[in-house]
């Protein structure tokens, strides 16, 4: 009884490494197909993102492991050399599903959101086979300035990770090198432990009239802002679940959004008088010594840069 538990166990790992090495590719070889004939950004993206949290699987996957179609690596290594030179010392910005949507909104149009929408959730679907949870993106946010359907539509996905660290990571590169500063500022205030800092509140309170609705990618249907979004952007009514802070789909598209409107931006700045600049940094620091600490963790040796891509021309 003991050694067919131990197999089950065995099995299950040998199949989660698979799922994971299926996912990589398949989000791979989709990029490719969406992407113009000309090298893409997104695609440079979405390589280094993947490669990077391959490496950093338990054992870790190579470039080679995950892509294994030898013309396609020789093909990917020629118009996108970055990512295979520095996937082991650069950290990315962000994780591979939000590339994905990028890919998608740029191809679609940024006021399709029902085919945005269906589009993401077609591939979603596809990577969720036999249950999957590698590299999977849960959820879809859309926001937009006003309730009215006419105006600016910006998106965002809750983070596409398997397991605690890289999540953690991917947070912490978020917070650091990606959100706007007071989407940052909000999830500082509560990362690591969900423990709110007692010397900083960046937390901010979206004004009434932002539409900043979530969607099921894996499901369908329209899901209710969890607790921590409450906390994070006084999102309501919410439902009672305490996500990690900064998992959710609702930071990357707020902050979209606070990156492109101005008005919106200043009537969400955070109303705390314990978010100084000198309050901020030192919230700063603690996300970078958190950062470094669960990179060492997973052995990688870290440049102290974060990934930007970009292509020849």
């Amino acid at each position: 009884m003991a050694a067919a538990h131990k197999m089950t166990k065995e099995e299950a790992f040998l199949k989660k490494r698979e799922t994971f090495r299926r996912n990589a590719f398949w989000i791979i070889e989709e990029m490719v197909g969406l992407s113009p004939r000309h090298p893409s950004v997104l695609v440079d993206e979405v390589l280094h993102s993947i490669f990077f949290l391959g490496g950093i699987f338990t054992p870790p996957y190579s470039p080679k492991d995950i892509v294994s179609d030898d013309d396609m690596l020789n093909k990917l290594k020629g118009r996108y050399p970055r990512p295979f030179e520095l996937y082991s010392s650069q950290v990315p910005k962000r994780s591979p599903i939000s590339c994905v949507l990028d890919m998608i909104v740029l191809l679609t149009g940024q006021e399709k959101e029902d085919q945005i929408v269906k589009k993401l959730r077609e591939l979603i679907v596809k990577l969720k086979e036999d249950e999957a949870t590698d590299l999977i993106s849960s959820t879809i946010c859309v926001s937009q300035p006003n309730k009215t359907r006419n105006s600016h539509t910006y998106y965002g996905v809750s983070m596409s990770t398997s397991g605690p660290n890289p999540g953690r990571i991917m947070i912490a590169a978020s917070c650091l090198s990606n959100w706007d500063s007071y989407v940052a500022g909000a999830v500082m205030t509560y990362y690591p432990n969900k423990e709110k800092k007692l010397y900083f509140d960046g937390t901010i309170k979206l004004p009434k009239q932002v539409r900043c609705e979530a969607f099921s990618l894996t499901k369908g249907g329209e899901m209710l802002p969890c607790r921590s979004c409450e906390n994070l952007f006084g999102l309501t009514p919410s439902d009672t679940k305490v996500w990690p802070y900064g998992n959710c789909a609702e930071a990357e598209s707020v902050s979209n959004l606070l990156k492109n409107e101005k008005e919106v931006r200043e009537q969400a700045q955070p109303k705390s008088p314990t978010c100084t600049d000198a309050n901020r940094e030192q919230a700063r620091e603690s996300v970078l010594k958190e950062l470094n600490k669960i990179l060492r963790m997973v052995q990688f040796k870290w440049d102290k840069n974060f990934y930007a891509p970009q292509v020849r021309s």
